[in-house]
């Protein structure tokens, strides 16, 4: 008799720590619908991924209590219970998302999370999942730290993504704006389904690839979206140095010309000879991905089957995200 009353107390005092965190958790979810800026809406997901992790505790105290009852697991998997939503699964879900509104309607872009960092991808004309949390597109990029804005090129070719290309873009200058407008859409065009176009000096030094027509997608476009390009940018190398370095990105052809969109990325070390001038960014990550491109057989098959930014807000971690060795 005792024991049974021991066992009872026991379910009553689960139980009313149960209701606890189920309103907890609902008031958390809820409170994503009233948020109004991007700094918010992430930290209310990471509260709501740390009290889930209380409920995954709750479970495991109920089961050592209960050993022979599993219903209760069941239910709140299978969304019975308290809905299991943390930070992580909001994002990859498609729950998360930045919007644009223009006299066309409403173009969306996703934000993701890969290895514990933020992505926005972007804007789309695509249906709104269901219960999706937005956000206003220009509050999202509004957060990117000028002095060190990173973007992404995913590359993909024979029906297959191959890996992604992350470039440091170099501070206030109008080539590295443009740039990130061409990852994000803003202005409505976009790096995203622009084919690489050619390749120069294949298997020598300073071997370098380009792409960017977002018009015509043959190496005839490419127009400016700024009205005025010129700026302060840096050459590829120094005398006496490596002239032209592996990594480096620039303007194909110039802040004058009709093509400015285009872009170049040098593949191949060289030492001496031409330098490169309006140099806007650095590949920090996934330059292996760009030289498995050139030695691709057919340089016009390989497409950016994605591109964005990647947004200083990290889920996991919080550092300064632009401390980043650059390829030597």
């Amino acid at each position: 008799m005792k024991l049974l009353e021991l066992e009872d107390t026991s379910v009553v005092d689960m139980t009313t720590q149960g209701e606890e965190g189920k309103i907890q958790l609902q008031a958390m979810l809820g409170s994503l619908d009233t948020v109004n800026t991007a700094q918010e809406v992430f930290m209310t997901i990471n509260e709501v991924d740390q009290c889930n992790m209380e409920v995954e505790n709750w479970l495991k105290k109920c089961q050592e209590l209960f050993p022979n009852v599993k219903t209760v697991h069941t239910s709140v998997k299978a969304g019975g219970g308290w809905p299991g939503v943390g930070r992580q699964e909001a994002v990859e879900a498609g729950r998360v998302l930045a919007v644009q509104e223009d006299q066309d309607g409403r173009r969306s872009a996703r934000i993701t999370l890969q290895d514990g960092q933020l992505y926005l991808h972007p804007l789309l004309r695509q249906p709104t999942p269901a219960h999706a949390h937005t956000l206003q597109e220009s509050e999202v990029v509004g957060v990117l730290e000028p002095s060190c804005t990173l973007a992404f090129l995913d590359l993909g070719w024979a029906g297959s993504t191959r890996g992604r290309v992350t470039i440091r873009l170099t501070p206030d200058t109008p080539l590295a704006r443009q740039f990130v407008l061409l990852c994000t859409g803003q202005r409505g065009h976009t790096y995203r389904n622009t084919k690489l176009l050619q390749v120069w000096n294949k298997g020598q030094p300073g071997e370098w690839v380009a792409g960017g027509d977002y018009e015509s997608n043959d190496g005839k476009g490419g127009a400016s979206l700024l009205p005025d390009l010129q700026g302060q940018y840096r050459e590829s190398g120094r005398a006496g140095a490596v002239v032209s370095r592996a990594g480096t990105v620039w303007s194909l052809w110039g802040p004058g010309s009709p093509s400015s969109a285009q872009f170049a990325i040098t593949t191949r070390d060289r030492q001496g000879g031409h330098h490169w001038s309006c140099v806007f960014g650095d590949v920090v990550s996934g330059l292996d991905v760009v030289r498995a491109a050139v030695n691709h057989s057919n340089i016009r098959e390989v497409t950016v089957v994605d591109c964005g930014v990647v947004l200083p807000l990290s889920l996991y971690h919080h550092h300064h995200y632009c401390g980043v060795v650059l390829p030597l």
